[in-house]
């Protein structure tokens, strides 16, 4: 793994990276534990939730983030997460993508994704356009078991969800889901598989809570 540069505005100084195996080689983001800033209200390790994101997506079957693995000592700065790179076009994100016919099954999906996972920062930069299709990243602010949901995706409150994203929620709720238990604490698989089951019998999206102890956006907000 060769470093190339910083993710400018990252604010966990997330690197750019060459991977190289024999005559292959691939662009990669890598987010190590040694560059994270500490949170008051997340422990450590920011990256292993960016790896549990991408299981959970897996579980859930819905194709929305990169592939993302982890690295240990081998890496240049030690342990950290490897997600695959996405040369976006760098001019769109959410609020210039919402609107098209074409995104809105993919978009819905990143809503259900985002309540399960208690996403606490979905920015509208967060999902990425490389002229064919779209990706979501930057998920180190998930996965808390207190109820932390702040995004831009409000488009779809009260609106019914889709019966094939309702049966994936269904399955994963009744799963052990083992694949998070590598990079999250026991309770907080629970909590997630709790918000699945709890949104699938609902069947819908709900609307923001403006009346909470914190605001239901992120900010910023791009």
């Amino acid at each position: 793994m060769e470093v190339e540069g910083r993710v400018a505005g990252s604010s966990n100084q997330a690197l750019l990276v060459r991977v190289r195996l024999g005559d292959d080689n691939a662009l990669a983001c890598y987010k190590a534990h040694a560059a994270e800033r500490p949170l008051w209200d997340f422990p450590d390790g920011l990256w292993r939730r960016e790896v549990a994101a991408y299981e959970l997506d897996q579980l859930l079957g819905f194709d929305l983030v990169p592939t993302t693995v982890a690295r240990g000592d081998d890496a240049p700065f030690g342990p950290g997460s490897l997600q695959w790179w996405v040369e976006d076009n760098e001019d769109d994100h959410y609020f210039t993508l919402r609107e098209r016919d074409e995104f809105q099954p993919w978009l819905r999906r990143l809503c259900t994704f985002d309540l399960v996972a208690n996403n606490a920062d979905r920015k509208s930069g967060h999902v990425l356009y490389d002229d064919e299709r779209l990706w979501a990243i930057d998920h180190g602010l998930c996965f808390h078991e207190q109820e932390k949901l702040r995004t831009v995706i409000w488009d779809f409150a009260g609106e019914a969800l889709h019966p094939d994203d309702r049966d994936a929620l269904k399955r994963f709720s009744e799963s052990d889901a083992d694949a998070l238990l590598t990079w999250l604490r026991p309770d907080e698989v629970e909590r997630t598989l709790v918000r699945a089951k709890v949104l699938a019998e609902a069947g819908h999206f709900p609307a923001p809570d403006t009346d909470g102890d914190w605001p239901p956006y992120p900010w910023p907000l791009v």
